[in-house]
């Protein structure tokens, strides 16, 4: 018999906010070591109250617009108990009955993936485990959380990587969240069921997927589990949750899956409704970044490569940066080939990453144009580049103060061209003799005397006409 696979996801999202959802505490980044970013209110102290943080809704309402949701105007937080060590009021503020976002929809290759609802909700702590002993983090606590909640709309592993991975292109590139180290965690819940069948069969959750291969591997497995099941009766299914094992490449039994009814949901006294109007809305509409679909093709056609468009439209930073700088009037293909080559490869030197550079559009768009005016020539311009990004110099001050001006007239590129023929003879007789290397050496000793201010297409020229006499 053929089986279908069914799959929901459940997507956690820790949203880039520089405070807490409840309080003022800094986000899950801003910690270096356990507790260091802790207050009475989000541990959990007696008599705390929360208050609401504006741009988690800002961002969890772009976020519902970019997946093509509808934005409930009128929102409202419940309490979700249960007990854990790392949960210190021992219920989650999270949202049941009026979530912010509802009825979305994303395409994914042919298939169309529903949304059934986005909702906000506070993070949870952090158990760490070291020998005989457990310790309690509570930095991660109440940072804010959107939950992307799926329709069974999926059929395959492949459709689940693809969706999780536009996903995260797409929270990148709206500065919703960097989706990375933990930022973004899934929860799977799959079936299996003949083909052709309308029934659900019987549904287990995989909880805390970071990695796509880990859930690729655990989706294989856990469907090939039902399958057994269900072919040879090597078990009874359950409704229950699983853990993946990534060494194993297996799932095993937590516990009994929980219904709605076992976290006893009740209303959040402590946290007014919040209203939605139409001005706020507006300005959320307003401020949403261009689709990724959309900016790709402009970046297409500009003849910006595939490779490149990629690495561009998964990082809201740098993706940012190059459309300012094509605002101010550089070519959009070479801006492009600036940044992902040139900036990338002065930061990758002291083991920087892309997300690292720190560079004003202006700045950068002014070495760009001096090259690709002539004024100062590619050399010049990365030397200007390395030190408007490692020592933050002003770029037509480093320019005037080094000299790099490539407008040297050509009597004054021949008279260094006699110098260095007159001072390298053997190089001379060399290339004379049929050495073609030899002329690149000759051609490096006047860039050396020219201190790199000259242009090196006229420099070729000029002495290669002269090696010829």
């Amino acid at each position: 018999m053929n089986y279908e696979l069914v799959i929901g996801l459940e997507t956690h999202v820790e949203l880039n906010t520089q405070s807490k959802i409840f309080c003022s505490c800094g986000g899950h980044s801003s910690p270096k070591e356990a507790n260091d970013c802790v207050c009475p209110a989000c541990s959990g102290m007696p008599g705390m109250l929360p208050v609401m943080n504006k741009r988690v809704v800002e961002l969890a309402v772009t976020a519902g617009l970019m997946l093509n949701c509808e934005i409930s105007r009128y929102t409202t937080f419940d309490k979700k108990n249960y007990y854990y060590p790392d949960l210190p009021c021992a219920y989650q503020i999270t949202q049941l009955n009026h979530p912010i976002c509802t009825n979305g929809l994303v395409s994914v290759g042919k298939r169309d993936i529903r949304i059934k609802q986005i909702h906000m909700e506070e993070d949870a702590g952090k158990l760490v485990h070291e020998g005989k002993f457990s310790f309690v983090d509570f930095n991660r606590t109440s940072v804010p959380l959107i939950e992307i909640v799926t329709q069974p709309d999926f059929r395959s592993a492949e459709e689940v990587v693809a969706y999780l991975t536009k996903l995260k292109s797409m929270f990148r590139s709206g500065g919703i969240s960097e989706c990375e180290e933990g930022a973004m965690r899934c929860d799977i819940n799959i079936s299996v069921r003949p083909e052709g069948s309308e029934e659900y069969g019987v549904r287990t959750k995989i909880k805390n997927m970071s990695s796509l291969e880990a859930i690729e591997r655990a989706i294989r497995y856990e469907a090939q589990r039902h399958i057994d099941a269900l072919e040879f009766e090597t078990e009874e299914l359950v409704q229950e949750t699983r853990r993946f094992d990534d060494v194993s490449g297996k799932t095993f039994a937590m516990r009994n899956k929980e219904t709605e009814a076992d976290y006893r949901y009740f209303p959040d006294a402590n946290l007014m409704p919040i209203i939605i109007d139409d001005e706020w809305l507006e300005q959320i509409k307003s401020a949403k970044p261009v689709a990724i679909d959309e900016k790709a093709d402009a970046y297409r056609e500009a003849g910006i490569s595939e490779k490149e468009i990629e690495m561009l439209i998964g990082n809201f930073k740098i993706s940012k940066l190059l459309d300012d700088v094509i605002s101010l009037g550089c070519n959009a293909k070479d801006s492009a080939a600036w940044i992902l080559t040139d900036c990338a490869g002065i930061l990758r030197k002291d083991g920087l990453l892309l997300s690292d550079l720190d560079i004003t559009p202006e700045a950068l768009s002014l070495v760009i144009k001096q090259v690709a005016e002539g004024k100062i020539n590619r050399a010049a311009g990365k030397k200007v580049l390395i030190a408007v990004i490692e020592d933050k110099v002003d770029p037509m001050e480093f320019i005037k103060k080094n000299s790099l001006d490539a407008k040297v007239d050509e009597g004054a590129i021949t008279a260094v061209i006699a110098k260095v023929i007159e001072a390298n003879p053997t190089a001379v007789a060399d290339y004379k003799g049929g050495k073609e290397k030899a002329l690149q050496a000759i051609f490096g000793a006047c860039m050396r005397e020219l201190k790199g201010a000259g242009d090196p297409a006229t420099l070729k020229s000029l002495l290669e006409k002269k090696l010829k006499d």
